[in-house]
């Protein structure tokens, strides 16, 4: 659990302390007999958020404080779905009742309000004080002053822009090139080279530096993904389309079989250069290796593993290839890699960090991704001494002992246990997207918006604005890598390295800030009571929630793959969140019951093709910021969305009719209209 929970307490308790504060405010006056034990549990809670904060880049907690923040944590989740369904009680009663039925209905409404949020402002107190009492005390903790970037640091996107000018990629692309070419036979067979290394080392740095060489020189290409938990259908269909030329869409087929026959018949007389990245195991291999016919003269195949079993499988007959073990990058290459990072060039480092860089060089042990963390986690340090000797301390000596999983986990911490709060779960968020997601930085940021993960009190362009500077951040400090940029450079994605992706989930996963359901490689967490959930599957096999989950305190849904069966909406009563984006097994239906989301922030359905009409419920959701129907067969807007006063972008498509009162969408800022090419919806 350790730092990671007080970012996700903080975080949580943050929200529950502005909402005690609207509780005895004006519009809450009439509640006087509690209004003393919510100013008294308002200085608890704010007592614990100084002391949270205090801790929140604690490395290693002691066990008491660990349990002590978990509670914490869970309890102020709790407090504010309490105070949310009281808000929203009190809100729906104060519409002007009509007649005198209604008003005395009205009458025994506020009563029944009244004497609940008495005795659960009583019950909170209570638990608060308990849970208090079970730490015993507070600790006074020193912290660190963090530097605070606006911008992505050019330097820390030249490292990805320029990987084969910074980390000594020449010699070992000369010599897989060379492998992949060697001899007169060349032409007359189809080559194969295992490019095999720990995680972080540069395998796939590697092999995208190869494959952008000679690309060129290849009739049909393509650069993929496996990843642990392949979607072989989606795998297959991808690869059909990259060296045919075909639209995706096009590629549908029957059956994985189905698919492999069409690529084969495609290939069989064309030189390809196809490379599969990131295989996890033999049977995987196995299934992909008939689709490329090693009768194609000329033609080259590139995969990259952390499995040498998988490795000797590939290179096995009938392919007769090489495996190449790619190497740690030696200390000229680790220094260049580190100094340009920090300060342009080697030549620009201070004297007096000379040696104490040295020693952090030689502990990283020629990792690319382990020198690339420290240097970001450096960046963010005062460049004394001093600080640089505690970060090379805390390293140790894992590396060295273990150059694989333990070794890197440590580095990683570093860099994690160094972020602010708000950042911590920022980038814990990251964990709900599956592995090898390219992660749309809007979207990111409206998550971040709709959970009050980030806030400010100037409304939604100025907390967007703040949203950048910490996705800036986080590219700044080396823990996501940036993706696709705009016309002016500036970052419109990003994704994760699969070793920092174990990472955040595993963190995730301790502290109960989300649950995975569908990967094959996790179980579901041991917490009953879920707070984000991300449904994930492929076509093989289709996602069911399981029993015993309670949902009706989920933050966040997400839903990837066409084979999760949608969940009841009746279920998410506290939802934020709810992202549908090309979801094609959503229907009408589904969208049932979807009013009673009164928390709902964020609703995306883009992509969702078979939704052709939205409820007129949805007028219900009083506090939807952003409502994105791209791409989806609605037509028409139900009249009652003229009611949705907090909503900022509203996303739809060129053919959709919009009702009449539009203009009283006061909060308005963006009405965008996409244009649907070529696409016929069901």
């Amino acid at each position: 659990m350790e730092a990671a929970l007080v970012s996700a307490a903080t975080g949580a308790l943050k929200p529950v302390l502005e909402k005690l504060g609207a509780l005895v405010g004006d519009k809450y006056k009439r509640f006087k007999g509690v209004r003393d034990d919510i100013k008294s549990l308002t200085r608890e809670l704010t007592a614990m958020e100084a002391f949270l904060l205090k801790m929140s880049e604690e490395e290693d907690p002691d066990f008491q404080d660990k349990v002590w923040m978990n509670e914490v944590r869970e309890l102020s989740y709790d407090m504010e779905d309490s105070i949310d369904d009281f808000m929203q009680s009190v809100g729906s009663q104060d519409s002007k009742p009509d007649g005198f039925l209604e008003k005395m209905k009205n009458s025994l409404g506020k009563m029944k309000a009244r004497r609940r949020i008495g005795n659960e402002i009583h019950d909170l107190k209570k638990q608060i004080t308990e849970v208090a009492e079970r730490n015993e005390r507070y600790k006074a903790r020193e912290v660190f002053s963090k530097a605070k970037n606006t911008t992505v640091d050019p330097r820390a996107l030249a490292i990805f822009q320029h990987a084969s000018e910074l980390v000594g990629i020449d010699e070992p692309k000369a010599e897989i090139i060379k492998l992949l070419t060697q001899g007169a036979s060349t032409q007359e067979k189809m080559n194969l080279v295992s490019i095999v290394g720990s995680g972080g080392m540069g395998k796939t740095t590697l092999a995208n530096q190869v494959y952008q060489d000679l690309k060129g020189k290849f009739q049909c290409r393509a650069f993929l993904s496996v990843s642990r938990n392949p979607d072989m259908m989606n795998i297959l269909r991808t690869i059909l389309s990259e060296v045919s030329g075909q639209r995706y869409t096009d590629t549908e087929a029957g059956s994985i079989q189905h698919l492999i026959i069409k690529i084969t018949d495609f290939l069989v007389d064309k030189r390809y250069f196809v490379v599969l990245d990131d295989i996890w195991d033999v049977d995987t291999w196995h299934v992909l290796k008939h689709a490329f016919p090693v009768t194609s003269s000329g033609s080259i195949i590139i995969t990259t593993t952390c499995i040498n079993d998988v490795a000797e499988s590939c290179r096995s007959r009938p392919y007769n290839g090489d495996t190449y073990s790619i190497k740690p990058l030696d200390m000229v290459h680790s220094r260049q890699l580190f100094y340009t990072r920090l300060f342009n060039s080697e030549e620009n480092c201070p004297s007096y960090l000379e040696i104490v860089s040295e020693q952090i060089l030689k502990k990283c042990v020629g990792l690319p991704l382990a020198i690339i963390a420290i240097s970001g986690l450096l960046a963010n340090t005062e460049r004394t001494e001093g600080p640089w000797k505690e970060v090379e301390d805390s390293i140790g000596r894992a590396l060295e002992r273990n150059p694989s999983v333990e070794g890197m986990m440590k580095i990683l911490s570093l860099s994690y246990f160094d972020l602010p709060a708000h950042l911590k779960s920022c980038l814990l968020c990251l964990s709900i997207f599956p592995e090898d997601s390219i992660v749309q930085k809007k979207v990111l940021i409206n998550r971040w918006i709709a959970e009050r993960i980030i806030h400010t009190e100037a409304g939604y362009s100025k907390t967007y604005q703040f949203g950048e500077r910490c996705f800036n951040e986080l590219i700044n400090r080396s823990l996501i890598q940036p993706g696709d940029t705009n016309i002016y450079g500036m970052v419109k994605s990003c994704r994760l390295h699969d070793t920092i992706l174990d990472f955040i989930i595993s963190k995730s996963i301790e502290e109960n800030f989300v649950t995975l359901v569908g990967v094959p490689s996790l179980t579901v967490g041991t917490q009953s009571k879920v707070r984000r959930l991300s449904l994930q599957a492929g076509k093989e096999k289709e996602v069911i929630l399981p029993r015993g989950l309670v949902l009706s305190h989920v933050r966040s849904l997400d839903v990837f793959g066409e084979s999760v069966k949608i969940p009841s909406m009746d279920k998410f009563r506290h939802l934020r969140f709810l992202d549908f984006e090309d979801c094609k097994q959503l229907e009408n239906h589904h969208l049932e019951n979807i009013g009673r989301l009164f928390q709902l922030r964020y609703l995306s359905l883009r992509g969702a093709e078979k939704v052709s009409k939205l409820p007129e419920q949805i007028g219900q959701l009083w506090c939807l910021e952003i409502l994105d129907i791209f791409y989806t067969s609605v037509r028409e807007l139900p009249a009652s969305i003229v009611n949705l006063r907090r909503l900022v972008h509203l996303l739809v498509n060129h053919n959709v009719t919009l009702p009449c009162g539009i203009s009283k969408l006061q909060a308005l800022e963006k009405l965008k209209v996409v244009t649907v090419h070529n696409q016929s919806f069901s």
